[in-house]
C-alpha cells in the first residue's frame, strides 16, 4: 500500500493524491489548479492517472481546489463512485455547475481576444454527471468503498460538509490505516462545528499545511476587526469590497455582520452579496441546518442566521452593474475569493483606484493570483487588460480563514496521535500537503522537533503507508 502525490504538493491548489491499496487505485480529491492561466490549464488537463484506471474517488469537501476537476475526470471516462458527505454533494451541484460556466466563458474570452480556439476543460453536462456519481454518506460511519477498502468521514470543521477521511485497506493479514486531513478548520468559527480529529490512530497522516508557519488573529478578534473596517469605510463614504469565496467565507461574513448589526456595532449600511453562486450555496446551507453549530447563540436565537434587513443578494447581471453606479457607503461581497474571476473583478476595476474605498482580504490567496497582488499592495492591478491604480485602502483579516493555523494544525495532529496511542496504532509518518514551501519547511522543522517523522513530498513522489 502506498500513496502518490499529484496536486497540492508543495502548493495549495489542485488537491489530488492517489492511494494504491488492495490492488486498487483511489483518488483522494480531484481539485482544480488555479493561478497563471497557461500553467494552470496545462496542469488541469494532465490527470495523474488515466480516468479508466481509477477505481474510486474519496472527496473531502466542495471547494473547487479539491473538487473542481471531477467533471473533467468524468469527461475523460471515469464512471465509478465519488464518495463524500451529503452536504458536500449538494454544494458540488452548484459549485461544479458554476465552474463549468467559468470554463466556457474563459474559452469564449480567449477566442474573442484572437487566441487559438481552446475547448473548455469541461461543460455543464460533465458537472451534472459528476454530481450524479456522488454518494452522500454521514459522518462517523464506516463505508465499504471497494473490496478490502473501507473509509470513514469525520467533521473537519472547514466548511459545511467538509471532512477528514480515514481509510483502512486490508492486504493479506495486514490492515493499513491512513488519515487524510482534508482542510482542517478552526475552533470557534461561526455556523460550522469545530473540527473532530479522527480517533483510533493511523500509520500515515496526510496533513494540510496552508498556515503551517503562522497563527491567525482570534475568531473574536476577526469580528472586532470587521466592525472597525465597516465603520471606518462608511464614515469616509466609501465602498467596502470583499473578494470572498462564495462557499463558506461569504456565509461566515453574513453571519457575523448579522451579529454586529444586532449588537449595534456597525452602521445601517446596505450589504450586497453580488454572487448568484453565493445565493445558491447559502440555500444549500439552509438545507443542512441540522449540522450547524448549536453552540452559537445566533443559530439558537434567530429563525435564519443568514438573513437580516441590511443584506441583499443580487443574481442578475443588471443588478450587479447597478451596484457600480451606486453612491454612498456600501458593502459589496463578491466571488472569487482569490479575485481570479467573477463579479469582484468588475468592482475592483471600477473602484480600486479610489482612496476612500477599502478592499478587505479575508482568506488565503495563492501565488500568482490577483488577490495575492492586492495583499502585496502592488501599485497597479491588471484587470481585464487595464492597469488599475491600487489607491484603495487594503485590510487583511486573517481571522476569517477557514484553515486552522499552525497551532491548531499541531493540536489536531497531537489529538490523532493521542488517540493512536490509546488504540495501539501510533503514527509512523506524516506527509504535509496543501501548503507553500515556506510554510511547509517551517512546519516540518516544528513537527520533527515534537517527535514526528515528517516530510513535504514533491509532485510525483510516492511514499509507503
Amino acid at each position: 500500500m502506498h500513496i502518490e502525490f499529484s496536486g497540492a504538493a508543495r502548493e495549495v491548489t489542485g488537491s489530488c493524491h492517489i492511494l494504491h491499496a488492495a490492488g486498487r487505485r483511489i483518488l483522494l480529491d480531484c481539485g482544480l489548479f488555479q493561478g497563471r492561466r497557461a500553467e494552470s490549464r496545462e496542469k488541469n488537463e494532465r490527470l495523474p492517472i488515466a480516468a479508466e484506471d481509477v477505481d474510486a474517488v474519496l472527496l473531502s469537501h466542495a471547494h473547487i481546489d479539491h473538487a473542481g476537476r471531477l467533471p473533467y475526470l468524468v469527461k475523460q471516462g471515469y464512471t465509478g463512485s465519488i464518495w463524500t458527505t451529503s452536504a458536500t454533494r449538494d454544494l458540488c451541484a452548484v459549485m461544479l455547475a458554476d465552474s463549468a460556466n467559468i470554463q466556457e466563458r474563459d474559452a469564449e474570452f480567449l477566442e474573442r481576444k484572437g487566441r487559438p480556439h481552446q475547448e473548455p476543460l469541461y461543460g455543464l453536462n460533465d458537472a451534472m454527471q459528476a454530481v450524479d456519481q456522488m454518494i452522500g454518506v454521514p459522518y462517523d460511519r464506516w463505508i465499504d468503498v471497494l473490496p478490502g477498502v473501507r473509509a470513514m468521514y469525520t467533521d473537519a470543521g472547514h466548511i459545511l460538509g467538509s471532512a477528514s477521511i480515514v481509510v483502512e485497506a486490508k492486504e493479506g493479514s495486514h490492515t493499513s490505516r491512513l488519515i487524510f486531513s482534508g482542510d482542517i478548520g478552526r475552533t470557534g468559527l461561526p455556523i460550522i462545528r469545530d473540527p473532530a480529529p479522527p480517533s483510533g490512530g493511523a500509520d500515515t497522516v496526510l496533513l494540510e499545511s496552508t498556515y503551517g508557519n503562522r497563527d491567525h488573529e482570534s475568531v473574536a478578534g476577526a469580528r472586532e476587526h470587521l466592525a472597525r473596517v465597516v465603520s471606518e469605510t462608511a464614515k469616509r463614504g466609501g465602498r467596502l469590497m470583499v473578494p470572498a469565496f462564495a462557499l463558506g467565507r461569504t456565509q461566515e461574513l453574513v453571519y457575523d455582520l448579522h451579529a454586529l448589526w444586532r449588537e449595534g456595532r456597525i452602521p445601517e449600511i446596505p450589504i450586497f452579496i453580488d454572487s448568484p453562486l453565493a445565493l445558491d450555496a447559502t440555500t444549500v446551507f439552509k438545507l443542512h441546518a441540522n449540522i450547524f453549530d448549536r453552540g452559537e447563540s445566533l443559530i439558537r436565537e434567530t429563525a435564519d442566521p443568514l438573513d437580516f434587513p441590511l443584506v441583499r443578494f443580487t443574481r442578475s447581471v443588471e443588478e450587479s452593474k447597478q451596484l457600480n453606479t451606486r453612491h454612498g457607503p456600501v458593502v459589496v461581497i463578491a466571488a472569487s475569493g482569490m479575485a481570479e474571476s467573477g463579479r469582484i473583478l468588475h468592482h475592483l476595476r471600477q473602484h480600486a483606484s479610489d482612496p476612500k474605498n477599502t478592499i478587505l482580504i479575508v482568506g488565503f490567496n495563492a501565488q500568482h493570483t490577483l488577490g495575492r497582488r492586492i495583499v502585496e499592495r502592488q501599485p497597479f492591478l491588471r484587470i481585464y487588460g487595464d492597469e488599475v491604480p491600487l489607491n484603495a485602502q487594503v485590510e487583511i483579516l486573517n481571522g476569517y480563514s477557514a484553515h486552522g493555523d499552525h497551532t491548531e494544525l499541531k493540536a489536531w495532529l497531537d489529538a490523532v496521535r493521542a488517540g493512536g496511542v490509546k488504540a495501539r496504532r501510533e503514527i509512523q509518518r506524516v506527509h504535509l500537503v496543501h501548503g507553500e514551501p515556506e510554510a511547509q519547511d517551517a512546519f516540518v522543522a516544528e513537527l520533527t522537533a515534537a517527535g514526528y517523522t515528517v516530510d513535504a513530498p514533491e509532485p510525483g513522489d510516492t511514499r509507503p503507508i
